[in-house]
């Protein structure tokens, strides 16, 4: 035992667990490290673009001793351009789990309350419990947002609304005339008072059609943040690099709270490089759709539930999930148990390279039936 004190709000929280590296499956279980497949966190398998590849080759000889841009002005400009905002509302994130992170450091506080889904990206309950605030966590409606009972659920105290589109771990999606009227409620109940996060970082993974203008919601919504990554269609994981989109009022509280250095000189780069690079994101998009349908047929065939996706990654139940998991573990294949989300039969796997959708299909196959 220790004298160290720490509040209580902080000694409840259940640090994150990030997906298990393939390093530490190959130590644990005596594996060859090359014949693993990671299927646990919503990585791009086509990893990042060649043009990206080539723009990091050429700037890692030109490193030196500099900080980067701390406000990140040639990226920013480019998002602005993008987007059609102006750059004074674009805020860069070391990933965009920074940016939520920052939203609830600006806004949370003892005696305030956050209001989040059920079964949404766990983040949210983190970064709500760090700040020492309440908690006012929605059920869930066939695994997604219930935006009717989280109008509701807005109280006098809270100050932010989380909304994930598509949602992460479930892997549901809101239309952008659901979301819209939810955010025209909002502000006609609260005004500007409350704040609603949209996190879209699965956003480039929606079917055409099934995209919405959400980043031009912005200039009538005050009180709206807007929040994308690269670490997912574009493939930058590694490098982690995020941005939000909010009128200034928002940004301004953001940029008071955001380390001064947050996003570095090469994450910088290849984020302005990849932003350009629409061929890569279409063969992304075609990839992740091919194999969206390869893992969904699959798993119907094998008689498993699952929840149709708009993500790069499909929930299925398969019953006594943490058996299972160990199994596909034993056989080099890493998913992502989801119990810490309210979902203990389900495993999320992410949607990988054809042939490895194959390897985690027959593996399934042979546990089930074994």
């Amino acid at each position: 035992m220790t004298d160290i004190q720490a509040p209580d709000h902080i000694r409840a929280i259940a640090p994150y667990q990030a997906g298990k590296p393939i390093e530490e499956l190959a130590r644990e279980f005596g594996l060859d490290p090359d014949g693993i497949i990671k299927l646990a966190s919503n990585e791009n398998p086509l990893g990042c673009s060649d043009r990206v590849r080539a723009a990091l080759a050429d700037a890692v000889g030109a490193l030196h001793g500099r900080y980067p841009d701390p406000n990140g002005f040639d990226l920013k400009a480019a998002l602005a351009a993008r987007h059609q905002v102006p750059a004074n509302w674009v805020t860069l994130g070391n990933g965009s789990n920074d940016l939520l992170e920052l939203a609830s450091l600006a806004l949370l506080d003892e005696g305030t309350s956050a209001v989040y889904a059920q079964h949404a990206f766990v983040v949210y309950r983190l970064s709500t419990q760090a700040r020492g605030a309440r908690h006012l966590m929605v059920p869930a409606r066939d695994y997604g947002h219930d935006l009717d009972a989280m109008l509701a659920a807005i109280a006098d105290d809270t100050r932010l609304v989380f909304i994930a589109n598509p949602n992460n771990p479930t892997g549901t999606h809101l239309s952008g005339p659901r979301v819209r009227a939810f955010l025209e409620a909002v502000r006609a109940r609260h005004g500007d008072r409350v704040a609603v996060l949209l996190d879209e970082a699965y956003d480039e993974y929606l079917d055409p059609e099934a995209r919405a203008d959400s980043t031009q919601w912005v200039r009538e919504f005050p009180n709206l943040i807007v929040t994308r990554t690269f670490s997912k269609a574009y493939g930058l994981a590694g490098l982690r690099v995020g941005y939000a989109l909010a009128q200034p009022a928002l940004t301004d509280l953001l940029n008071r709270v955001r380390q001064p250095f947050n996003v570095n000189v090469l994450a910088q780069l290849a984020a302005r490089v990849a932003l350009a690079d629409t061929d890569f994101l279409d063969r992304t998009y075609a990839l992740n759709r091919a194999g969206r349908t390869q893992l969904q047929d699959g798993f119907a065939a094998l008689g498993l539930d699952f929840v149709p996706s708009h993500t790069n990654f499909v929930l299925v139940r398969v019953g006594d999930a943490a058996r299972i998991n160990v199994e596909l573990l034993r056989r080099g294949i890493i998913v992502r148990p989801v119990a810490g989300d309210g979902l203990p039969e389900h495993l999320r796997v992410s949607i990988g390279l054809p042939e490895e959708n194959a390897r985690l299909l027959d593996a399934l196959k042979a546990v089930l039936l074994g």
